[in-house]
């Protein structure tokens, strides 16, 4: 491995902790900052030296086990799409129709978001589509925030991949991870947050809009936001 590119994996690790602490001195201590997950950040990015695409990593993903949930998944869900997106969709974790087939948001919440691409302009392959969590919780259970901390590392490394243009954060547990926010997201979704220098637009669950179809409308304004952000309309 060259010497850039291990001065480049220990500037990420550098900036990831600097990040860890400034949340703890802002009270949130208990976001992604316990002992055992800095340690797991540590061993997953240096594994991950001179990974530079989203293939190898997964190849490094298929071994995981660091939590529990990797026992009892039938298929690792890592994510799906282009390695050169402008647009990134982040979940929570995946479900049952997830687990079977190893692939994100394949479920009527998937459909739905794959409808809401459609009418971005865009399709499932021109966008990068992926979840906090890369196996599934028992019975579609909250992700533990012991699980989170697992598997973020392996998220914040696919992020800096793909260096997409705008991260549209989907439900509260994947807008608190990436903004370090506990704000509800009925006070979040709407309003432009930052991680790492990329803009993040936090917004409701597509599963959330299968029971609540009238806020719809309130996430198609968020993702005229994102259009703005990458200067495309709607088609």
């Amino acid at each position: 491995m060259t010497e850039t590119r291990m001065e480049g994996l220990a500037g990420l690790i550098g900036r990831m902790k600097e990040y860890l602490l400034q949340k703890k001195e802002e009270g949130e201590t208990d976001i992604y900052l316990s002992p055992e997950g800095r340690t797991a950040m540590e061993k997953v990015l240096r594994k991950a030296r001179g990974v530079r695409t989203l293939r190898e990593l997964e190849e490094i993903m298929r071994d995981c086990h660091k939590c529990p949930l990797g026992a009892g998944r039938i298929n690792l869900v890592f994510g799906e799409g282009s390695e050169r997106a402008d647009i990134v969709f982040i979940g929570e974790a995946p479900g049952a129709e997830e687990d079977k087939q190893g692939r994100p948001f394949v479920g009527r919440a998937g459909q739905l978001l794959t409808n809401m691409i459609k009418k971005m302009g865009y399709t499932r392959e021109d966008v990068y589509i992926g979840n906090i969590l890369k196996c599934r919780p028992p019975g579609n259970r909250d992700p533990l925030p012991e699980e989170m901390e697992q598997c973020f590392p392996y998220l914040a490394k696919q992020l800096e991949i793909i260096k997409p243009k705008v991260i549209v954060t989907l439900g509260k547990h994947a807008s608190h991870a990436l903004l370090g926010l506990k704000t509800p997201i009925t006070k979040l979704r709407g309003n432009l947050g930052n991680f790492r220098g990329i803009p993040v637009m936090p917004t409701f669950h597509t599963a959330y809009l299968l029971r609540n179809p009238n806020k719809k409308w309130d996430v198609w304004e968020d993702m005229q936001k994102v259009l703005k952000i990458v200067g495309r309309s709607p088609k």
